[in-house]
């Protein structure tokens, strides 16, 4: 399996020096712009929450689009994309957006991410998730400063978290979009086997390819969403099954390309129900039509063939500059200093300092590892894994 037709190209891509200098420039320049994040945070956003929110947006987007730029770039991936001609150009990142997005692969969040790099929005966008996830370094604290919203995953405990953070998300200057994965957790053969069981259990129309949602976390999420959201984008991801490259983190780094496809449909927010036993009924709908959607992909190739829905255009998600370039210069902001100490260290018998430098490169190199790790199907999460009474009451 090759990368590309040029074979010293392949063999920088799959070196383990190029994937520990990819590992330097995040890890180092993140942590960089965390404590730029934290000092304003302490600072500025007392004195100026709108100019802070403004300059920190810029902040994000220097993390989020390093692996923006391990996809489009280092990887040269594709993303196929189809949405309505008029929606796209009529909003285009110009409005509030709730994402529902399946929730089905390794690197589904960076699909989600190289889609809203290309609307750039991607420096607004936010995510209801695991609160111990804001105390993970670099994506962790960026979040945070970022103000997403962390849960409990329990619903007492987070219907207040939900009301107030949702007014401050949506209280933002420039658009938001905001990632809510209704399944609760990412879907694997165990847990959709559970969430079968609980279908049937319920007379419940069953998923092929989803998890039942879990429908309290949304209406919870209404009241603070009909001030301000503007709509739903519907975003239905899918790699084929029987693809050279599949879709992992792994992969990616080696530089290898994937091929995704997303269909992305505009919902008017005003189109969801006021009550919340029909609002719950509206998400439950959208999840077997989205089922419909993926299902027709696997079977035929397409997302409408047998869907029921029309074709929109298409059109391939076209890398932009900005996430090279960020790339490049936080590259060389974060290697290039280390590499000096490193070999003056050396060159002069200073073996505190290169005992130093080869501990930051080691922690680096494992908190890379870890990370790839954490993002395999098989780390995810065992929320979900069994059927329980509670089922519809999580967010």
């Amino acid at each position: 399996m090759s990368s590309g037709n040029n074979p010293l190209l392949d063999k920088i891509k799959h070196s383990r020096l190029s994937h520990l200098s990819i590992a330097i420039t995040f890890f180092v320049s993140g942590l960089i712009i965390n404590s730029i994040q934290l000092v304003l945070h302490l600072t500025l956003k007392r004195a100026n929450k709108k100019l802070f929110r403004q300059v920190n947006w810029y902040l994000n987007y220097a993390i989020f689009s390093q692996l923006v730029f391990i996809a489009d770039w280092w990887s040269a991936s594709t993303l196929k994309v189809w949405m309505d001609e008029d929606d796209l150009k009529k909003y285009d990142g110009q409005e509030n957006v709730l994402l529902m997005m399946n929730h089905t692969y390794e690197i589904d969040w960076l699909s989600g991410w190289q889609f809203t790099e290309k609307m750039r929005v991607l420096g607004n966008c936010k995510a209801y998730a695991k609160k111990v996830i804001s105390y993970v370094p670099v994506i962790g604290w960026a979040w945070y400063f970022a103000e997403f919203i962390f849960l409990n995953r329990s619903y007492d405990k987070d219907k207040e978290i939900i009301d107030k953070q949702l007014r401050e998300v949506y209280s933002f200057p420039d658009p938001v979009w905001l990632l809510l994965n209704a399944e609760g957790t990412r879907f694997t053969e165990k847990k959709h086997a559970a969430s079968v069981k609980f279908a049937q259990e319920k007379g419940m129309t069953v998923l092929k390819h989803h998890l039942i949602p879990r429908t309290k976390g949304f209406t919870a999420s209404l009241p603070g969403l009909r001030e301000k959201c503007d709509a739903i984008y519907d975003i239905n991801l899918a790699f084929k099954k029987d693809a050279e490259v599949a879709p992992t983190i792994s992969n990616l780094l080696h530089g290898y390309p994937v091929q995704g496809y997303m269909y992305v449909r505009r919902i008017p927010f005003s189109s969801v129900p006021e009550k919340e036993e029909e609002a719950a009924k509206f998400l439950q709908n959208l999840f077997v039509e989205k089922d419909n959607i993926i299902d027709s992909f696997h079977t035929t190739g397409s997302f409408f063939k047998t869907s029921g829905f029309k074709e929109p255009p298409s059109n391939y998600m076209v890398p932009r500059i900005y996430s090279l370039v960020n790339f490049i210069v936080w590259a060389l902001i974060s290697i290039l200093p280390l590499m000096y100490f490193l070999i003056y260290s050396l060159l002069a018998a200073n073996w505190t300092g290169f005992f130093i430098v080869v501990s930051i490169l080691a922690a680096i190199t494992f908190m890379m590892k870890k990370s790839i790790g954490m993002s395999k199907i098989s780390k995810a999460s065992a929320y979900g894994d069994t059927v329980t009474a509670p089922h519809a009451k999580s967010t």
